[in-house]
C-alpha cells in the first residue's frame, strides 16, 4: 500500500479557473468554487490561502492539448500558470491531459439542471474534478492497489 496523497486540481482558463480537491486514500474528490481570473491571473492570495486551506502535497494543472496531443496557445499559458503556483508554493506541480472534460464536465451541468450559460454559471471545477479523479485512478493502477 502506498501512502496517501491529496492533490488540487485547476483547470486553468482566461476568465475562469476551475479548482478540485482529492485524496487518493479514497480515490474522491470534490469541486470547490471556481476562482475568477482576469486573462488568465488569478487573485494569488486566494489561491495560497486554498492551498494552506487543503493542505494538498500536489499540484496538478490541467493541459488543454489539441485532439491529436499537440499543445495549443492556451497549453503555454496553462504551462506558465503552473510554474507560477510551484515558484509561489513550492509544490510539486503535474500536468495532466484534460482533453474532454470540459465536454464530459458540461455534459454532467447539464443533467443537474444548468442552462448553458457557462460565462456566467462555468463548469470548470467540474471538468477540474474529472482529470482529478482520472488522475487518482490511474495512480492507484500504477500502485496496484485495486
Amino acid at each position: 500500500m502506498t501512502d496517501a496523497t491529496t492533490a488540487l486540481a485547476f483547470d486553468f482558463g482566461t476568465r475562469s479557473i476551475g479548482i478540485a480537491f482529492g485524496q487518493s486514500l479514497t480515490g474522491g474528490a470534490r469541486e470547490l468554487p471556481p476562482l475568477p481570473a482576469k486573462d488568465g491571473a488569478p487573485d494569488w492570495d486566494k489561491v495560497l490561502r486554498l492551498i494552506a486551506e487543503w493542505r494538498p502535497q500536489t499540484l496538478l494543472v490541467g493541459l488543454p492539448l489539441n485532439m491529436d496531443g499537440s499543445e495549443s496557445e492556451l497549453s503555454t499559458r496553462a504551462r506558465k500558470f503552473g510554474r507560477r503556483l510551484h515558484g509561489r508554493s513550492g509544490l510539486p506541480v503535474e500536468y495532466v491531459d484534460e482533453r474532454l472534460s470540459t465536454r464530459a464536465a458540461k455534459e454532467e451541468a447539464r443533467e443537474r439542471g444548468h442552462r448553458g450559460n457557462y460565462a456566467k454559471d462555468p463548469v470548470d471545477s467540474i471538468a477540474a474534478r474529472i482529470f482529478l479523479q482520472d488522475w487518482l485512478r490511474s495512480r492507484e493502477q500504477k500502485s496496484g492497489n485495486r
